[in-house]
């Protein structure tokens, strides 16, 4: 697919262009005319005449040979307008404005489906329909406003919506982001979001390309693509953060109405970012503050400096911080007291550095030079300095403005006078910087970016499995939920390890397997899915006479076909799962076990085949993780082994592609073990006899 006549276009009609700048074709002209494109710019209007100072043609049969057409005129007409430009006006991209297609009714989507047709048969492009347009450098061809700062270097935005894109685009441009290209793609009839992301990774270059690209997804309609290009712009050196919105039930329906979106779960959203590298957000303003990190410096490590004037937002910023895993290191004694001579009586200098608010910019500075010479456990400096009314603001924002440039580290301003100092706010926003507004939101978004993955695509561990073991027991194996024994076979085979269990409908046997492993035992049905909901589990018996009386009453429970019996082993309940999703493959879902899973829903997904560097950033990504590590006094879990067991079960399912859904929950562990106590396995396969 040639983008080339959309990029760069040697002349752009406007079909629908009209005076009123409320109107689409009205305002994209406006931007266009106001804006940065210098070449051959043609309107359409049925009223001739002149629109907005341009001649207007009455038809389309009269404008000469033309590369990019705007198409802003009832859906009903786009057909047959858009295939004379093709084929008689030479016209080889087409941004279309027009709603009433696929979103909307069964009508318009067979109607889009045609004008796909059309644009293929004529080998052109087609952005849209029902979208708000596309700008680069070069020319606006979009109706929304505002339009920011352009920049080659700026920052490229996909979205599905045009609302969003602008509002998106509003909340960077309040903050300082500059923007190379822009591409609301609509219904994304025929160029969708893998295409864009296909055709960047095609033409990036690693000395002039942009590095930072921010997504606004409603759908992602091929999951391989998404994650090839995605991955490949990242290894060539782009950072990417997304928002997928549509992924709960309720938000599928909202996204379905707008564009006819399909939501993918959240977990396999999740487990794909993770894959590919991509920083996910929830939010506009959350996307723009990661978008603004990303253009500064690179935060090395977890340390930082806080210099400010104000104590409190400085301890908001540290408590912030620290829920990010980023620490706020306390400065020497012997440090600490060399900085304070420099600075005025009541200044605070352990970290955070409080010059107080009668702190000019001179005393800001020398303490940021002071801590990028002598501090060197931090990494990078936050700066917050407002307005009280008792200090140059503009002297110190001029200040700033060098520091950043010219120091080593990366410095993050906080700027929170957004009344009191706006005017130097925004003369210090042009001369090319961003500004964090708020601290929280800066801790936020730094503590994802410096918490990113690194793209695993085609990653693969050479960890040992018995493949055909595996193989052997799924091709012997019917639909539904596979028996215990089964599931032992696969977990061998696997190298999962597993608790010495015995299946049995003998009474007798099971007395006997007790007495030979120790009391106290755990009985369970099998036969019913869910054990705990009928009574099915009994745990901590502790004699023959109690194992008896429940072996007789769990085999009375209805679908009960035999009694397992396990040693009561005592540990942290784990979890870990996995479901096919169309699609994507396999994801898998680790967490704790218990409430951790079933009610705080504290679960990390990954998309197999996982490797050993992603399994444990799934680990680590739980709220939970410092229970894993060892907290109170408690000796913590082997992670190394969480993390091996992980890697293990993805491999197992690339060999087992029939298992629809699993869980293993619980897996008991400590310090020296993880063991798999208890596992459901559904199989499904495609070929049913």
């Amino acid at each position: 697919m040639n983008y080339n006549k959309l990029i760069s276009p040697k002349s752009i009609v406007v079909v629908g262009a009209s005076d009123n700048i409320l109107k689409p074709g009205g305002s994209v002209l406006y931007n266009l005319t106001q804006g940065t494109f210098d070449k051959d710019l043609y309107v359409v209007n049925a009223r001739g005449g002149t629109i907005q100072g341009v001649k207007a043609y009455v038809r389309i049969e009269d404008i000469p040979e033309t590369d990019l057409a705007i198409i802003s005129i009832p859906a009903s007409q786009c057909l047959s307008t858009v295939e004379y430009l093709a084929n008689e006006k030479g016209v080889k991209a087409f941004i279309v404005f027009s709603a009433g297609f696929s979103e909307e009714s069964e009508e318009g989507a067979k109607m889009e489906k045609e004008l796909v047709d059309i644009v293929n048969k004529a080998d052109a492009l087609m952005i849209g329909p029902n979208c708000s347009g596309f700008f680069n450098t070069q020319h606006q061809s979009i109706f929304t406003k505002p339009v920011p700062i352009l920049d080659h270097q700026g920052v490229d935005i996909i979205s599905s919506s045009g609302g969003t894109i602008t509002y998106i685009i509003e909340s960077a441009m309040r903050i300082g982001l500059r923007f190379n290209s822009a591409w609301s793609i609509g219904n994304a009839a025929q160029v969708g979001v893998e295409d864009i992301l296909e055709y960047l990774d095609s033409e990036f270059d690693p000395e002039t390309s942009p590095k930072i690209k921010l997504l606004y997804l409603e759908k992602i309609a091929d999951p391989d693509r998404f994650l090839k290009h995605s991955a490949s712009l990242i290894r060539k050196g782009c950072k990417i953060a997304a928002i997928k919105s549509g992924s709960s039930s309720s938000g599928s329906r909202a996204a379905s109405s707008h564009t006819g979106a399909i939501a993918s779960s959240d977990s396999a959203v999740e487990a794909l970012f993770r894959k590919a590298g991509i920083i996910r957000c929830f939010s506009r303003e959350e996307l723009a503050n990661v978008g603004a990190v990303l253009t500064l410096k690179e935060l090395k490590g977890r340390n930082i400096a806080i210099i400010t004037q104000a104590g409190g937002p400085a301890v908001i910023l540290t408590d912030a911080l620290s829920k990010g895993n980023i620490d706020v290191p306390e400065m020497n004694k012997e440090l600490a007291a060399e900085l304070k001579k420099h600075l005025l009586p009541g200044a605070a200098v352990s970290n955070p550095i409080d010059i107080i608010g009668t702190g000019t910019g001179e005393h800001m500075a020398i303490c940021i030079d002071f801590c990028e010479k002598y501090f060197k456990e931090i990494d990078g400096i936050a700066v917050i300095y407002g307005n009280p009314g008792v200090s140059n603001v503009a002297e110190a924002y001029d200040i700033l403005d060098q520091k950043i440039r010219t120091c080593s580290l990366p410095i993050y301003p906080i700027l929170p006078s957004v009344i009191a100092a706006w005017q130097e706010m925004d003369n210090f926003v042009k001369k090319g910087h961003v500004n964090f507004t708020d601290e929280f939101a800066l801790a936020n978004a730094l503590s994802k970016v410096v918490s990113r993955t690194l793209p695993s695509v085609g990653k693969e561990e050479d960890i040992e499995i018995d493949i055909p073991r595996i193989r052997s027991i799924i091709e012997k194996s019917h639909d539904g939920y596979i028996d215990s024994n089964s599931i032992r076979g696969l977990f061998a085979a696997a190298g999962i390890p597993q608790v010495e269990e015995l299946v049995t409908q003998n009474k007798e046997e099971a007395i006997s397997f007790a007495n030979k492993t120790g009391y106290p035992v755990v009985a369970k049905c099998v036969g019913p899915v869910h054990k705990s909901d009928v009574g099915g589990v009994v745990l901590n018996i502790r004699s023959d006479e109690h194992l008896a009386f429940e072996f007789d009453r769990l085999m009375k429970i209805p679908e009960t076909t035999d009694v397992m019996i396990q040693p009561m082993l005592s540990g942290q309940e784990l979890f870990i799962g996995a479901k096919y999703e169309s699609k994507y493959g396999h994801i898998v879902l680790c967490g704790l076990g218990g409430i951790f899973v079933e009610i705080l829903k504290d679960v990390a997904s990954g998309l197999a085949p996982l490797s050993f560097e992603e399994a444990s950033s799934m680990i680590r990504s739980l709220r939970a993780y410092k229970i894993i590590q060892g907290t109170r006094g408690q000796k913590g879990l082997n992670e190394a082994l969480f993390t091996e067991i992980i890697v293990r079960i993805s491999a197992m399912l690339r060999y087992a592609t029939e298992i629809k859904e699993m869980d293993i929950n619980p897996l008991l562990a400590n310090g020296d073990k993880v063991i798999a106590v208890d596992a459901r396995i559904r199989i499904e396969k495609e070929n049913k006899p």
